[in-house]
């Protein structure tokens, strides 16, 4: 079976100057997120001996490493093609993304509500964590989570489809310690052509991965 492996970068290290340095993309790419892909193919491998040897002390930690690695490598791969040099704005019916303008203005009352929201959850995730984006399939409805390390607060169903990485490795090289500094200049990088992509996707599968009304 096929191991997990670390995509490119659809850009160059400056491509995202000057909200993220050539340097912390280098270093975010191919150190933390190159980690995380390694982390889960050797959890991968431990649980694997773990079903030969049927030893089950390690368990727990196991499944919990599991989610961590892998939780990681999804959401920095959405992170990546969530940003462009070119992005930023709102997003428009004229620019082709009148679907997610409504979804989110249907779900939040309006963009300004939406940017506030995930930009205050972004900013004050607990240690190290991410503002999420999410299509909700049981209502349809957009929704905004924390994400605490790479897991938890987030509906089982939800597919994440705009995700800020409020890691310190993603800004403190920049930033310092200035986190809502980051989030604030993150705004300008959005590639919505990205998450209305992602958000038609999460649409059409709909509910079809869960068993109740």
């Amino acid at each position: 079976m096929a191991v997990y492996t670390l995509p490119e970068l659809p850009y160059d290290y400056a491509a995202l100057e000057p909200v993220i340095n050539p340097q912390i993309v280098e270093l975010h790419h191919d150190k933390h997120h190159a980690a995380y892909v390694k982390g889960a193919n050797d959890t991968l491998e431990q649980l694997a001996e773990a079903r030969d040897k049927e030893s089950w002390g390690s368990i727990n930690g196991l499944e919990k490493n599991l989610a961590f690695h892998l939780s990681g490598h999804i959401l920095h791969s959405i992170y990546w093609h969530n940003m462009t040099g070119d992005g930023g704005g709102e997003p428009l019916a004229a620019d082709g993304v009148g679907g997610l303008a409504d979804a989110i203005t249907e779900s939040f009352g309006s963009f300004a509500a939406f940017k506030a929201q995930l930009t205050k959850a972004s900013a004050t995730t607990q240690g190290s964590g991410w503002g999420v984006l999410a299509y909700e399939p049981l209502s349809g409805r957009l929704i905004v989570e924390q994400v605490y390390d790479h897991q938890g607060n987030v509906g089982q169903g939800s597919t994440p489809i705009l995700v800020f990485d409020a890691w310190e490795h993603a800004f403190y090289l920049q930033y310092k310690n200035q986190k809502v500094d980051f989030i604030d200049a993150m705004w300008a990088l959005v590639n919505w052509q990205d998450v209305a992509r992602r958000h038609a996707a999460a649409k059409e599968r709909g509910d079809s991965l869960l068993l109740a009304p």
